[in-house]
Parts: C-alpha cells; structure tokens; sequence
C-alpha cells in the first residue's frame, strides 16, 4: 500500500506544490491538506508547515492488565498534535515530523500520548536529511519511517483508527541509512538500519514495487537482523528485533475503491545467548480496504489472522518462544472504520472484534489474562492542517 505513496515521496518536484505534500504519507480516505502553509527559508527554499491536531475516545470490554495507568474500559485521550517542517527541492532537503502522539493497536493495551512519547520515540519521531543526485536516485540518513508493513505509524496515516494485528511483528521508525531508485514503474528501496530503534545497526530492510498499471501495484518487502541484539524494551521487544520478516502484497486502487491483501511470514531462530531459547514463526495474512461513498464520506474494512508456531530448543528444559498470546497461538481481528472529512476536519469512528485461538494462560485480555477476545468501539476527530 504504502509504495504508490512513497514514489511519490521520493521524486522532488520542479515546481511549487499544487497538491497535498507528499510526506507524512498517508493512506485514504484521509487526505492531507492541499494547501499547506510555507515560509521563505533563505538559502533553503521553501518551507513547508504542515501538521495534525487530533483525538480520540475508546471503549473496550476486556481491558487487559497493564503496566501504564490509562487502559480501562473507556478513555479521552490525545492521539496527535504533531507538526511537519519540510523542504522538496534542491539537491539537498530535510523532514522533521515533532509532537505528541498515542499508537492504538488491536490487541495490545491502550497507552496514553502523555507516556508514548517517553517509551516509543520521543517528541521527534521521523527527522531526516534527503540527498536527491538526480530524479532517479534519493538517499536518506535519520530517524526513517521503516520499509516494512503495510501500515503506517500515527493514526491519521491509516485507513483505520487503529493499527492491525500483523504490525505487532513489525518495525515504527527506524535510525538509519536508506538509498531509493525510481524509475518508471519501478521503486527499489534498502536500508542499513537500528531494526527496533535499538541503537545497534544490523538490520539490513528492503523494499521492491513494481506498477503494473494506473490501478494495479505489487510490492515485497522485507528484512533480517544480520547480527545479535541484547536489547530490550518496550519499544524493541527482544525477540522480534532479532528476527527475520517478508511481506508480499498487492494494491488495487481504482475509482472509490481500494483493496490491499497482503501476506506476512517472521522468523526468529533460538538464539541462547540472548535469553531466546527456542526457534519460532508467524504466518499472517490481512486483507484492508475502502470505498468512497462520496467525495466525503468513505467505509473502510481490514481483515487480520496471525499464527504462530514454536519451534524446537536449543537446550534443555527451555521456555518456548512468545510471539503472540502464547507460543502455539492464533488470533484474528476484524475492523469496520467510518470517515467522514469535510476540508482540513475529519471524524471517523471505529468498531473492531479480537479473537485469540490456544491462548496461553495470562497472555489474553482482562485483569487475569484469560479472556479470549476483546471488542472496541472508538471515534477519532480532528484538524489535518
């Protein structure tokens, strides 16, 4: 999904923006502002301002245990209040995205924008220089959106409120070097990077698309910790940053409808030393999409399962590896997502339906960890500016 959005990306124009700026990159139904605000910055260029003023209400039966007050049954909470400064042309050109921000995601607890900040990437999430040699080839070294996944990191990005199952298993922002090529109907991306936001680069990420057509896009992306990686936090949870990903999918987008089906395949191998003492793999697959009822108002509908499957110890006596809620367990989601954005001002709701299959006790929702599915309704309103 995200590759059609990310040629665009790449390419600096030759000519003031006309239509919306091209990063942060987005998903529809919601569309960034067309006319974003710009100042003279001397030798710099233009200076794009840009930015998102946003929050959200949830309530969720099962709330799970958590370490960080603020998931119970109902919430109000701050899910962006971010702004973008940015250059598109020249030779030599900069992306800082800065704020406050919340990252709801099915089946995991609830952490409040207050707290998210401080565990996941700070109030600078996404800065980067960009290198642009000529029309073909751009480089890129900072704080990096990663190649993998076919989801976005804020909530605005999404077709959903929330992010889906499968982005448990995948990257945010990752530090880095990263070199693209555009060429046509080709976009080829790689990444010498900190996986996780680890702060060890020996993550290698890539990227390939290829455009068949005006409504048709077929992407691969994948990538593999190519080392060893002690750390562990919440932001870089020790086993999947220390494992291998690839996805496959493919984009329609034709019209008011678009459909997205992907596949996901993770692999982390019993690495001992590191406290990982069996092997273990995800199989997953989801299916999103969204149709345009009218110019403002839009349904979108994402359809998740995940499998994961413990592999054999490396020593005696050793503790299965957890990839999911348990070392033998599956979960599916299914989520309904409403838009309605008038101008710069949107308001969507949300419903959505988590059900876990050989849940490993403890590892579910509510207080004890036993429950076996979870349910949540949520709205989300705000100014895209």
């Amino acid at each position: 999904m995200g590759a059609v959005l990310a040629l665009a990306a790449l390419l600096p124009p030759a000519r003031a923006y006309a239509d919306a700026l091209a990063m942060p990159s987005m998903t529809p139904p919601l569309s960034a502002n067309v006319a974003p605000a710009s100042v003279n910055g001397g030798p710099l260029g233009k200076v794009y301002v840009s930015g998102q003023v946003t929050g959200l209400a949830m309530g969720q039966s099962n709330p799970a245990l958590s370490a960080y007050p603020g998931n119970g049954a109902s919430l109000l909470d701050l899910s962006n209040a971010q702004v973008e400064l940015q250059t598109t042309s020249g030779p030599v050109q900069f992306y800082i995205q800065a704020g406050a921000y919340s990252l709801p995601t099915l089946g995991t607890s609830y952490v409040r924008a207050s707290r998210a900040n401080t565990l996941t990437f700070g109030p600078v999430p996404v800065a980067y220089i960009k290198l642009a040699p000529s029309a073909d080839v751009t480089v890129q070294v900072g704080a990096l959106p990663a190649l993998i996944g076919d989801e976005y990191i804020f909530t605005f990005q999404n077709m959903n409120i929330e992010r889906g199952l499968l982005w448990s298993q995948e990257q945010d922002v990752s530090k880095g070097v990263q070199v693209n090529y555009s060429h046509g109907p080709v976009l080829l991306q790689g990444s010498l990077n900190d996986g996780f936001d680890s702060g060890r680069y020996n993550w290698i990420s890539g990227l390939g698309a290829y455009t068949l057509d005006s409504a048709n896009t077929v992407t691969i992306d994948g990538g593999a910790n190519i080392g060893l990686t002690p750390t562990s936090s919440f932001r870089t949870p020790l086993a999947q940053n220390n494992s291998a990903i690839v996805n496959l999918a493919y984009t329609y987008s034709k019209g008011p409808l678009m459909i997205n089906p992907y596949l996901q395949y993770t692999a982390v191998r019993a690495m001992p030393a590191l406290g990982i003492d069996s092997s273990a793999k995800t199989y997953s697959g989801a299916i999103l999409a969204k149709y345009n009822f009218t110019s403002e108002f839009s349904l979108a509908a994402r359809a998740e399962y995940e499998d994961s499957v413990a592999g054999g110890c490396a020593i005696a006596g050793c503790a299965p590896s957890n990839l999911l809620y348990g070392p033998k367990s599956s979960a599916a989601s299914l989520t309904l997502t409403p838009t309605y954005q008038k101008g710069v001002v949107f308001v969507r709701g949300e419903l959505s339906h988590t059900a876990i299959a050989h849940l490993s006790p403890g590892d579910g929702f509510g207080s004890m960890g036993m429950a076996k599915s979870q349910d949540r309704a949520l709205v989300e309103t705000g100014v895209l500016f």
